[in-house]
């Protein structure tokens, strides 16, 4: 029986080749693009957990509460791990994280920046980061050990066993190496070269013995029977055991989660790149649906030409249930010859795939995991795709089908029209989408950030040897060519880390906790960031009292309560100074947040550090380098030089966003494209039925025109039927969608004309080939059955 079927199903692919055609390629390339988005969601959801103590690593969390709002960090106080263990039974292990840090590695002439973190000793006994050589358990014990990747290994051992070697650490202490890491998995969000002894760090660090200072974050191992619900109620409050006056509550989040949900709003997590997983996974489902529309629709359409086949194996016996299984059976086979062809389509694409979305990924056929997604891609469509032709052509009435009466009812019609119209409905919002997530990506690039971003050159840690002579170094670069002008700051142009409560001034109400952002920065502060100032002036070394005074933003005057803040008191951190300039508000940080309050202090010259800001002369970029490069290694010659621009690094902020962008678009072009399969197919169908008709008009006087019109007329209402209903419900969703941006566009009128314009044209074209094939047809040939 099933051989038979097999038969049947295979010669009605050969007769109807234009027809098998178009359900075949639509179907592989809504499968293909299905399984290139699952590919990339699984990579995503298994981002971070190949850990063996995954279900037990926790990310201490702080909710800091200020006056009318709840900030939520990752960072802790550095001494927080060493004391959670002791007074917390349920917290078997813990460890301090340090920001990423690109020290300078020297292994005789061989030195660069490298990558890497200050970890505590039981760090790579809680994760499964693994040692090809040294024990885990005490390979970060040593102050002075470090552990290496298997990449430094060759960079600075080449043909040498590197176990016990010296690496000399920015120019100023010896670090013995105690372990080689083995290869980081691609699905890890933590990267880094190499691990040292965190402990050793904080000893140098005053700040960083205080618990009212945040910075590290820290990672803890659940004992395996503890409850994270009932630890994270346990530690809420500890901070304030050791620092009456915190405003701080500790929270957990297990690790494994952090890479996705990694947003907070008002202490509550609030996205994160899970909403780009959600995103891409209803965008493959609708992608698939419409493949599967396009299916459903032809079948449907062309029952008449297996009416009486039905009718003759409903007359011989045969149950519904047989044929209903028949005509399963068919979509499933159609349907596994798509896969194939989809998974062609995968091959090919998959390395520009990666490339786009920055991604190791790989088709192997011998995954547990593919293999049961391919099982379940093609059932699962072969079904709905096979459903309601199945059950409709399933339903014919033999009696009627042999006489020849066989009428349809106008429910069939009229589900055809609707699956047209949800189809191209789901295309027109993927389209929709495409313009507003582009719109939105080009504002944010183009937006004005309150300073000049072009023309700005960043060195983001400046060496500890040039600290005591920075001020040389600025002199004599500002005397080079291509250089305009210099200046310092604690921070890299597009990120201020550094928040405090610990601002006053006169008549301030003691009863609110206000946070504001600060930035130590040096002189020309404001000429070299090309910030406008509203009023007062820049820090000047004609000043002697500048080392007490202050820069705010507006924000932060606002805040204050000061409507002409120059020339008024201001004390940070107990120094008592006076504001000499109000910036106008720039920002210094994502667009997704608004502008916060800042103030600017000028670093003590005995207290050097962070990131020199380099202005470079409008057109002189190349000059600006080599003047760099030479007066760098003037002043630091056993140093690398690594700079950044800033206009590069801010596209570099939005890089998800970019991916969505692109994403989108072809995306949208897939899904009309595979849309458009289908129409093409149900024109040339209606042409095929209304052949004797249209021959009749062409006899009766009827011009091509008139033919086109009326066999295109009918498809371009269901498009414009499409488009009025998914219109309101992409403004619903791309609205919510523009909301999570503190700076964003304006939903405007025109979006919806263009994309509803895109749709009804191409729907029109992809009809009018096959309405003007059939216009320009012979009246003879079509009539000589008459």
């Amino acid at each position: 029986m099933f051989k038979n079927y097999f038969k049947i199903a295979w010669r009605n692919l050969i007769k109807n080749k234009t027809f098998s055609l178009i359900n075949i390629l639509g179907l592989s390339l809504g499968m293909a693009c299905s399984l290139l988005i699952m590919l990339w969601v699984q990579d995503e959801l298994k981002m971070d957990r190949f850990h063996a103590n995954d279900s037990r690593l926790f990310y201490v969390m702080e909710n800091q509460h200020y006056s009318g709002a709840i900030n939520t960090y990752a960072s802790t106080p550095a001494i927080l791990a060493e004391n959670i263990t002791k007074d917390i039974p349920e917290i078997e292990k813990a460890s301090q994280l340090l920001w990423e840090t690109q020290p300078v590695f020297k292994v005789g002439d061989n030195f660069d920046n490298e990558k890497g973190r200050y970890v505590q000793g039981d760090f790579l006994s809680m994760f499964s980061f693994g040692l090809s050589e040294g024990d885990p358990k005490t390979a970060l014990n040593r102050p002075d050990g470090v552990v290496i990747s298997k990449k430094l290994a060759d960079k600075y051992f080449k043909g040498v066993d590197p176990m016990g070697k010296t690496i000399r650490i920015d120019n100023k202490e010896d670090k013995i190496v105690t372990g080689i890491l083995e290869e980081i998995p691609s699905n890890s969000s933590m990267k880094f070269d190499f691990l040292m002894n965190f402990d050793r760090w904080k000893k140098d660090q005053k700040w960083a013995q205080e618990w009212g200072n945040n910075g590290p974050q820290c990672i803890v191992l659940l004992s395996k029977n503890a409850s994270a619900d009932k630890v994270s109620e346990k530690i809420r409050g500890y901070v304030k055991t050791k620092n009456k006056g915190s405003n701080v509550e500790l929270f957990l989040i297990n690790y494994g989660n952090t890479y996705l949900y990694s947003k907070w709003e008002a202490g509550k997590q609030n996205g994160g790149r899970i909403e780009y997983v959600r995103l891409f996974t209803i965008v493959a489902i609708f992608i698939l649906v419409i493949a599967c529309i396009n299916f459903m629709n032809l079948a449907t359409a062309r029952s008449v030409k297996r009416a009486k086949e039905v009718g003759l194996r409903k007359v011989v016996g045969a149950y519904r249930t047989s044929l209903i299984g028949q005509f399963m059976g068919e979509s499933v086979m159609i349907t596994f010859l798509a896969l194939i062809f989809a998974m062609i389509i995968v091959l090919a694409m998959l390395s520009s795939f990666n490339e786009l979305t920055e991604k190791s990924l790989r088709f192997d056929i011998t995954s547990p995991y593919l293999l049961f997604l391919l099982l379940g891609l093609t059932v699962v469509t072969g079904i709905i795709a096979g459903s309601y032709p199945a059950l409709f052509m399933s339903s014919l009435n033999p009696v009627s089908v042999l006489k020849g009466a066989l009428k349809f009812k106008p429910s069939a019609a009229y589900f055809r029209q609707g699956l047209v119209v949800f189809q191209f409905g789901l295309s027109i919002l993927l389209i929709l989408s495409m313009i507003v997530v582009y719109r939105q990506i080009q504002y944010i690039q183009t937006k004005n950030l309150g300073f000049e971003r072009e023309n700005l050159m960043y060195i983001s840690d400046i060496d500890k040897s040039m600290e005591k002579n920075f001020a040389s170094f600025k002199q004599v670069l500002e005397n080079e060519p291509g250089i305009k002008s210099v200046s310092l700051s604690q921070a890299n142009p597009l990120n201020y880390g550094s928040s405090t409560m610990g601002v006053t001034w006169p008549g301030k109400d003691t009863t609110q906790e206000l946070l504001f952002n600060v930035n130590p920065a040096g002189y020309d502060f404001i000429k070299t960031m090309g910030i406008k100032l509203v009023d007062g002036r820049d820090f000047s070394p004609s000043y002697g009292t500048d080392s007490t005074n202050y820069l705010v933003n507006e924000a932060a005057a606002k805040k204050i309560g000061y409507k002409d803040p120059v020339g008024k008191e201001l004390t940070l951190w107990g120094k008592k100074g006076k504001i000499i300039g109000l910036m106008k508000d720039f920002h210094i940080g994502s667009l997704h947040v608004a502008i916060e309050p800042l103030i600017v202090g000028l670093q003590s010259k005995n207290e050097t550090y962070g990131a020199a800001i380099i202005r470079t002369q409008a057109g002189q970029t190349k000059q600006a380098i080599a003047s760099l490069e030479e007066v760098f290694k003037r002043f630091n010659p056993a140093f690398p030089l690594k700079y950044q621009f800033a206009d590069q690094e801010f596209g570099k902020q939005y890089k998800s966003e970019k991916v969505v962008s692109r994403l989108s678009g072809y995306f949208a072009f897939l899904a009309i494209f595979i849309s458009c399969l289908g129409l093409f197919g149900l024109a040339a169908f209606t042409a095929e039925q209304r052949t004797k008709e249209i021959g009749v008009r062409k006899v009766l006087g009827a011009s091509v025109p008139n033919l086109v019109g009326m066999l295109s007329a009918d498809f371009v209402k269901l498009v414009a039927i499409a488009a009025l209903i998914a219109f309101p419900i992409s403004w619903y969703f791309l609205k919510n969608w523009l909301e999570k941006y503190a700076y964003r566009i304006e939903m405007e009128w025109w979006y919806f004309v263009v994309a509803g314009i895109a749709a009804l044209v191409i729907a029109l074209i992809t009809v009018s080939f096959q309405a003007v094939k059939a216009a320009f047809m012979n009246p003879v040939k079509s009539l000589k059955s008459e």
